[in-house]
């Protein structure tokens, strides 16, 4: 069943937590390390009159992560950023003339995925020289595995879903002595803090790009991070007027139930289209950040996604049901009317993958 809610804790945090925000804003840091990248270019900040109109809204923005890096999706900032800052940390140097390529040789990183983390994973492991291990349930696409092993990486399949997958990747990195680099945290483990700094180079190219202030930006969510990640510094540029909204698929409402609940809860549900966002446990400091920075959470149905999808295809957006997820909660907050969201309204929502 579809859900809107308004966040009781927004500005607050969550009961037992300290009310401070766990996650970063130094962007300038993983500025200075994409700038040795070649392929880190801004990616674009589109308009669409037509849209927006054919929404009843007075603007939209489509922030473009289909072409980051390469890679295919915002993913690419994350577990590369950490790798190279590894990396750096190992040469204790900046400098383009360092020799990168071989910085982490002998150093396994290993993660469980969704898709996009893995190739993130792997290609960072690649260029500096590092093995990558990932760990993909049997729901995964194909496309994914085969993407994530042209980076040289080795891919597991395990379990049924991401949570399963996750716990395989935990047992193996125990076991070798590897790197565990998981987009997600848990209760004495806040590496996945280091991925999410990653994402926050797109969010500092779209306030930039955003030549008025959104009144709404719709953030689509899986276990957190990404969301998280981008509604801290959107909090910190725009300050507190925008209302940020959070969007899960019926199936995994796990961010939903959480704010209903007061405490990271696990939810259970079928297989959504929605791959990326299909996660059933919370990222605990995501939630954390997310409590205190978001005013709305609200689902949304496969079938909703499917729509958003070929309407985006027709206006050359092509994406997937995880990366349309976003625009297909405008049409469905209307019906709310604690949205806010009507003819005045500017939106801003991510177009986080190109289609699988």
């Amino acid at each position: 069943m579809k859900k809107f809610i308004t966040n009781p804790y927004f500005k607050k945090g969550l009961p037992g937590d300290n009310g401070i925000d766990p996650v970063s804003t130094d962007v300038e840091t993983v500025k200075k390390l994409l700038s040795l990248c070649p392929k880190a270019a801004e990616t674009p900040l589109a308009e669409s009159a037509k849209l927006s109109k054919e929404l009843g809204i007075k603007k939209l923005w489509f922030k473009d992560e289909r072409d980051r890096m390469g890679l295919g999706s915002f993913k690419a900032l994350g577990a590369a950023f950490v790798i190279a800052s590894d990396a750096a940390e190992n040469l204790k140097s900046f400098s383009k003339d360092a020799n990168w390529s071989s910085a982490l040789n002998g150093k396994t990183y290993i993660s469980a995925s969704a898709g996009n983390h893995g190739i993130s994973l792997a290609a960072g492991a690649r260029i500096f020289g590092a093995k990558a291990v990932i760990y993909l349930s049997k729901n995964v696409p194909s496309s994914f595995a085969d993407k994530i092993r042209s980076f040289g990486a080795e891919v597991v399949v395990c379990g049924n879903d991401y949570e399963e997958s996750l716990e395989g990747a935990k047992q193996e990195a125990e076991k070798n002595g590897w790197m565990l680099l998981s987009d997600v945290t848990w209760d004495g483990y806040d590496h996945g803090l280091r991925v999410m700094q990653g994402y926050l180079v797109l969010a500092d190219e779209a306030c930039a790009r955003c030549d008025e202030t959104p009144t709404h930006i719709f953030l689509q969510a899986g276990v957190g991070g990404f969301p998280a990640s981008i509604a801290t510094y959107m909090r910190k540029y725009f300050g507190n007027d925008p209302k940020i909204i959070i969007v899960e698929p019926t199936k995994a409402p796990v961010l939903l139930e959480s704010i209903i609940e007061g405490k990271a809860v696990t939810v259970t549900g079928g297989v959504s289209n929605m791959g990326r966002l299909d996660c059933k446990s919370p990222s605990i400091r995501a939630l954390s950040s997310l409590a205190i920075t978001c005013t709305n959470f609200m689902t949304i149905e496969d079938e909703d996604a499917d729509i958003a999808v070929e309407d985006l295809k027709q206006n050359k957006f092509d994406t997937s049901p995880s990366g349309g997820a976003g625009y297909a909660a405008i049409k469905e907050a209307k019906k709310y009317p604690e949205s806010g969201v009507d003819e005045n309204s500017k939106i801003l929502i991510i177009l986080t993958e190109k289609p699988a």
